[in-house]
């Protein structure tokens, strides 16, 4: 029985059998077909039944003197280093290894230094948070009578004769909420009790702080869901800072030299990079990997498993450079290898999550007649039209711009793990429209850097080869989706496509099949997640979160049901979007050339995809390529601006039915003024301001990407906070209302918490002296349990339903 059942899982789907599909899960998530209205209203992912959270990875910093910081600490007192220097000094190791070292750390000292661990004494934690760090500490969780981890020693130290704690900033926020909701007295019980819940949202596997939704979201009428994601995220990384503040006085981190300081950063910083340039990748996974200390029961396991996505990731890279020579790329054994280290977990973006209540539902009862099968059918499929949409997304509403210098311009370096993510056909495509972009010529012949830093920088001067500026870096740096083989299509509605892909990667040397799949869009599986919906994974740096993240949650819904549509009303299907590498490149490389900022893509004439086909059709200013026979030319513009027209001509019902029309007009003024209205476009001003530099190019790419990580982490931290704040302030009025006319308990505990104080009073009077960080530490204190009171209402009410 169990052989046959596999066996149908690989059948091929018949028409008839897609078709009986589709009939049996529109029943059971009661679409009604009686009017064209009634079927769009009773679609999953409408207004209603459509629900959103997000998580996000945020870039920390320690700022001090290099005796006070514990990256410092650990990398002096290494015999890592110790041996480096022993070896130099005999010869073993060049010179220049231990001086780009030291010069680093001369270099760093009173300044920031990213992704450092903190230290303070044990002593200033209270009993609950020393209860926190004790148990977090255990091997594994689950077992009240487990050991500690055997790595335990390594979050403790004596310093003059003190006991003192280590830990990432990461885990620095769990304990800071811990030890404020954690006193022995004066603490509400909602404050306490909801407090403990939040806790579990701290769930950190990456070098960088990761803070996933306190509560889902969901559309009821009163306001767009993306606006109230946007409110989410912003109280919780207003949250953020508040705790870092009170980290800082409670733990004594301000008297011990410490400055820490958490913001939104999707690149990895330029130091970091040097570093890791000079050290070995177990070295930097030492410094950097995350420990693991919350959000898993078996956290010394999960750091296993980081470890070994760093020595895949490094590995993959470096099985790229084989290739970009096969795919003709570098036509010389002269190559600049990258490093052993791979530094792209350092990226930080922020993910966005829509559920259906009514597919979740389904999941949820036996009896509902939907399986496991249909709704991975369903979810590749609007994965795969998904794919479509995204060059929507990428620069428009997030960005991470990024300059890089002529010497830099090795295409082993900077197409990244597109080699794995792209056909060669396509791969070559951009990689001439790239080097045609940064001006990469010299009387005529195209002209890469050669290797030697010296030549290569004695070229650019010389022929004024200035590199080129890419709106997006992070999405060129980072892994964002695997490519399918041909024997094992990730999106073919399989249950075993994904393992299938896995093991073929594995034996290819490019994945590990212990590892989650990277995709742009990745199904959430109900019997994985407790939900049934979709996580997009592309999202870099949201200047204004309340414009940008919130416009961009309201899109995804649009574009989510417009996928339900076309699938319930049987306009597309599998077979329009076959499954093979070339197809699934072709739809991909669109999205990268966005990122990148290449304005023209190539499909083929006759592609077998009928969707893209669809979207062509009405894309203006289309011609056969002079260069590429059997391919059109297309301009990524005017492909943007046709797919707003699709969404305008095969969705009105849609975009009436979920107020859509702002949120297109919003988008057509991204796409078409993106200097003044694209995220990329806003964020590179914000860089820019201040210099006498009108462009990104005027300035050579180290300054340039230095002063991205300074706006990030000043001029932009400041405005989130401050939207922060002003959000804050509307959820204190309701709260208040509540409080006085809906639930008592919440006036106690505001009457315990603020005592006479008026609870919009004390928010006014206490801002300011938060953005000159001169708060004190009980009035960070008051903070925290009004804003755990702010979260907890919603908790509750999410809870309820």
């Amino acid at each position: 029985m169990i052989a046959a059942i596999k066996r149908n899982e690989k059948k091929v789907s018949t028409p008839y059998d897609m078709a009986r599909r589709i009939d049996r899960i529109s029943a059971a998530v009661g679409l009604n077909d009686q009017t064209a209205d009634s079927f769009v209203q009773t679609l999953p992912f409408m207004a209603g039944d459509v629900t959103a959270g997000a998580e996000n990875e945020f870039q920390a910093v320690v700022a001090g003197k290099r005796e006070n910081i514990d990256l410092a600490r650990v990398i002096e007192t290494s015999n890592y280093y110790r041996n480096l220097v022993e070896q130099a000094k005999t010869g073993e190791t060049p010179q220049r290894r231990v001086v780009a070292l030291e010069r680093l750390l001369k270099d760093k000292d009173g300044k920031d230094w990213e992704n450092s661990w903190v230290w303070f004494p044990r002593r200033v934690l209270n009993r609950y948070a020393n209860q926190v760090f004790n148990e977090d500490l255990k091997a594994d969780k689950s077992t009240p009578t487990s050991e500690y981890r055997r790595d335990a020693a390594c979050f403790v130290f004596k310093k003059n004769g003190e006991n003192q704690v280590r830990v990432p900033v990461s885990y620095l926020l769990k304990l800071a909420l811990a030890d404020a909701i954690g006193g022995d007295k004066g603490v509400p019980e909602p404050v306490n009790a909801w407090g403990e819940k939040m806790l579990a949202h701290f769930s950190n596997d990456n070098s960088s702080p990761e803070l996933f939704s306190f509560y889902p979201v969901k559309s009821d009428g009163s306001g767009s869901l993306g606006e109230k994601l946007a409110a989410e995220t912003l109280l919780r990384f207003l949250l953020t800072q508040v705790l870092v503040a009170y980290a800082g006085h409670k733990f004594e981190l301000n008297e011990n030299g410490q400055k820490v300081k958490v913001f939104f950063s999707a690149t990895p910083p330029g130091d970091q990079k040097r570093l890791n340039d000079v050290i070995s990748d177990a070295f930097y996974r030492e410094l950097f990997m995350s420990p693991c200390l919350s959000g898993w029961d078996r956290g010394e396991d999960k750091k296993e498993y980081m470890s070994v996505c760093h020595k895949v990731l490094s590995r993959s890279q470096i099985n790229a450079v084989a290739q970009l020579k096969e795919a003709g790329i570098i036509n010389t054994n002269l190559v600049v290898l990258p490093n052993t280290s791979n530094i792209s977990l350092a990226n930080n973006g922020t993910h966005i999550s829509l559920g259906s209540v009514k597919l979740s539902r389904c999941m949820a009862d036996s009896g509902s007649g939907v399986t496991a099968l249909d709704e991975k059918y369903t979810g590749d499929l609007s994965i795969k039209i998904w794919e479509h949409f995204l060059p929507l997304f990428a620069t428009t509403y997030s960005a991470a711009p990024h300059r890089i210098d002529f010497q830099e311009f090795h295409p082993e370096r900077v197409l990244g793990f597109m080699p794995h993510e792209l056909t060669h056909t396509h791969l070559r495509m951009i990689w001439r429209r790239w080097k045609k972009k940064a001006h990469l010529k010299v009387m005529g012949r195209s002209l890469t850097p050669f290797g030697p830093v010296w030549l290569d920088r004695l070229i650019a001067n010389i022929f004024r080869l200035k590199g080129d500026f890419v709106p997006d870096g992070r999405l060129i740096d980072y892994f964002t989706s695997v490519m399918s083989t041909f024997q094992s299509p990730a999106l073919n509605g399989s249950l075993e496509s994904e393992a299938n892909l896995k093991k073929d990667l594995t034996d290819m040397g490019v994945f590990d099949g212990r590892m989650a799949l990277y995709q742009l869009v990745r199904l959430r599986k109900y019997h994985q997640m407790g939900y049934s919906g979709f996580e997009h994974r592309y999202f870099s740096v949201f200047e204004d979160v309340v414009r940008d993240m919130g416009k961009a949650a309201d899109l995804q819904v649009l574009i989510t049901a417009l996928t339900q549509k076309y699938i319930y009303s049987r306009q597309v299907d599998h077979a329009m979007i076959p499954d093979s590498p070339a197809v699934e490149s072709e739809r991909r490389q669109i999205f990268f050339c966005t990122a990148i900022g290449v304005p023209t893509f190539f499909v083929k004439t006759r592609t077998r995809n009928q969707f893209l086909a669809k979207i062509l059709k009405n894309t203006a200013k289309t011609r056969h390529s002079h260069r590429y026979s059997g391919y059109t030319r297309v301009l990524v513009r005017e492909y943007q601006r046709a797919l707003i027209s699709l969404i305008q001509t095969d969705a009105p019902d849609l975009v009436s039915a979920l107020n859509g029309a702002p949120i297109l007009d919003d988008l057509d003024n991204r796409v078409n003024m993106p200097q003044t209205h694209a995220a990329w476009g806003r964020i590179t001003q914000g860089i820019l301001e201040g210099s006498r530099k009108h462009k990104p190019m005027s300035i050579q790419s180290r300054q340039f990407n230095a002063k991205a990580e300074r706006y990030y982490g000043q001029t932009l931290r400041k405005a989130h906070v401050s939207q922060g704040f002003d959000l804050l302030g509307k959820a204190f009025e309701q709260i208040d209302l509540w409080a006085r006319y809906r639930d008592t308990s919440y006036g106690q505990a505001l009457g315990q918490i603020l005592g006479r104080r008026d609870i919009l009073k004390f928010l006014k009077s206490m801002r300011q002296d938060f953005m000159d960080d001169t708060c004190a530490p009980e009035t960070l204190k008051t903070f925290i349990f009004l804003m755990v009171l702010v979260v907890s209402r919603e908790m509750k009410a999410w809870h309820n339903t």
